[in-house]
């Protein structure tokens, strides 16, 4: 039982990582342009993390945990920084490789529109929510930034990713949730949930992804220009 969530980090990535030398696709040459975006990003999100969870905005299970922590954190939540992104990039990528149809720009609006609508009444209604206003006081800044402000071509790609990895996502975070590894106070969060997992846990991934799937394209883009 002490493995469990360690067991998880590892199922996550064990299919990207054999994959990843798949002829066709060939992620693996990819490899180099991940790890400085996503050091960036855990960096970023594990330091709301170590807050989180000396807030008591969520706890771990130590019956699931194998007792290692840096900053309170267990070595299995500081790695599923690691592991979800680099699987989520890897779905990305082969959407990339695999997938020639394109989500209209309209549509692409639309969806950031609806995004940042959205973050706006949460933040309205659910301020006084650490989880809640932390989530969509990010989303909204990041969805402005890559689409608005540096007009990122990839955003489409990146929403068809996200819509997919959700699939996955409720496979592991349904785990994590259902045991559970993962305790959330629904004091810091709006209380409703899809199944087990919280509603602010889709757009906190989305969040997540959005800057490790902006950061190694900025990295893919300069080495290749």
């Amino acid at each position: 039982m002490r493995y469990t969530y360690l067991l998880i980090n590892l199922l996550t990535v064990f299919f990207p990582v054999v994959l990843s030398f798949d002829k066709r696709v060939q992620f693996y040459k990819s490899w180099k342009f991940i790890w400085p975006g996503m050091v960036v990003t855990s960096l970023f999100f594990l330091f709301w993390d170590v807050l989180f969870t000396i807030r008591g905005v969520w706890s771990f299970n130590p019956a699931y945990i194998i007792g290692v922590k840096f900053f309170g954190l267990p070595l299995e939540e500081i790695l599923f920084f690691l592991t979800v992104p680099f699987a989520c990039i890897f779905i990305y990528a082969c959407l990339n490789h695999y997938v020639k149809w394109l989500m209209p720009f309209r549509l692409t609006s639309i969806i950031s529109s609806m995004v940042i609508l959205l973050s706006v009444l949460m933040l309205i209604f659910y301020h006084d929510r650490l989880y809640t206003a932390v989530t969509f006081g990010l989303l909204p800044l990041l969805v402005v930034l890559i689409q608005y402000v540096f007009n990122s071509d990839w955003v489409n790609r990146y929403y068809l990713a996200y819509i997919v990895s959700l699939l996955p996502f409720y496979i592991i975070n349904g785990i994590l949730t259902s045991i559970p590894i993962v305790l959330y106070n629904d004091a810091e969060n709006i209380g409703r949930r899809i199944g087990t997992i919280p509603f602010e846990d889709h757009f906190y991934l989305m969040a997540l992804l959005f800057m490790n799937i902006g950061l190694f394209e900025y990295f893919k883009q300069r080495k290749l220009s």
